[in-house]
């Protein structure tokens, strides 16, 4: 007998807290968010496997800073639309900044986890007039990301940007990914957590809390397939004219500040990655590095990231 997997109702993921949820219509859909404060705009954009409550140590720690914080489920995630297509760097800078408009300011400072991170720089750089600063957190630029994956790709080292990203290349398949995603209740997203997270942090409440909230929401209707279309689109578009349109694209560098935030033990963004990101800034990159801390330092290290966060914004 085959068993009918329960898909949890979008609007699950509308969570209780110090925050308003609403939906805001820009670029075409429809996108959830969590909005707490009022001051100038900060942008929270989550990454791969979470979601906006991913932020849910930063919204009220913003917004008591004096900042109007607004953290989204992107384009796919959580309780935003899931349409079939728009998973190309150009349409999800698109999201943001159409994002921005729709709340009504004229630019915003953008902080990004993982793959929000790479967004981040990626709307800095295409639509240069909507962003204040930008905070990368776990992240690198993405041609940063994409030259040291080309480089290490035939390393036989254990530790290389190529080995890190693996399930970047095990995403290109289809249909496979997405089982691996969601089976179990997405059981790969506790794996991943527990792999890719610091020392500190696992075998905590806290982290158990997180893993099963972050496990609910990727098992939500469409959102594993959309969450691996990002990958495909990062990996297919390097084989045609539209990935080096958008390289060609994304040499014009940032011009605003730019603090990088990484765990000292992150597995999955190297060093080396973080340090060749200043090649597409214009201005000294910041680079903070937290002990201890592995991929998720806003979720891993609350405190310490707010703290880092909010000096940088106060500069």
């Amino acid at each position: 007998m085959t068993s009918t997997i329960v898909r949890p109702d979008p609007s699950t993921v509308r969570l209780d807290g110090p925050w308003v949820h609403r939906d805001v219509h820009a670029n075409g859909i429809r996108l959830h968010v969590a909005e707490a404060g009022e001051g100038p705009l900060v942008l929270l954009l989550h990454g791969f496997t979470g979601f906006w409550w991913s932020w849910r140590n930063q919204l009220g720690a913003l917004a008591d800073a004096g900042y109007r914080t607004v953290a989204v489920d992107l384009r796919g995630y959580g309780d935003s639309d899931k349409p079939p297509r728009g998973y190309d760097g150009w349409t999800l800078a698109g999201d943001v900044g159409g994002l921005i408009k729709a709340l009504g300011e004229p630019r915003a400072h953008l902080v990004g986890h993982a793959w929000g991170g790479m967004l981040a720089w990626t709307v800095a750089a295409l639509h240069p007039r909507l962003v204040r600063s930008v905070t990368s957190i776990a992240a690198a630029h993405p041609m940063a990301l994409r030259r040291e994956m080309r480089r290490t790709a035939l390393h036989r080292k254990a530790t290389n940007q190529a080995r890190a990203l693996g399930h970047v290349f095990r995403a290109q398949v289809p249909l496979a990914p997405e089982r691996w995603l969601t089976r179990d209740d997405a059981a790969t997203v506790e794996d991943l957590m527990h792999r890719w997270s610091g020392p500190q942090w696992t075998g905590t409440p806290d982290f158990a809390a997180a893993v099963r909230t972050h496990r609910s929401a990727m098992m939500v209707r469409g959102v594993a397939h959309s969450a691996l279309e990002y990958y495909r689109w990062a990996g297919r578009s390097q084989l045609r004219g539209e990935g080096r349109r958008f390289s060609e694209a994304m040499q014009r560098k940032v011009t605003v500040p730019v603090l990088q935030l990484a765990g000292a033990v992150d597995p999955c963004v190297l060093p080396r990655t973080l340090t060749e990101s200043s090649a597409w800034a214009t201005r000294p990159v910041r680079t903070t590095t937290l002990d201890g801390v592995g991929h998720f330092p806003q979720q891993e290290a609350p405190a310490a990231t707010n703290r880092a966060i909010g000096e940088f914004l106060t500069r």
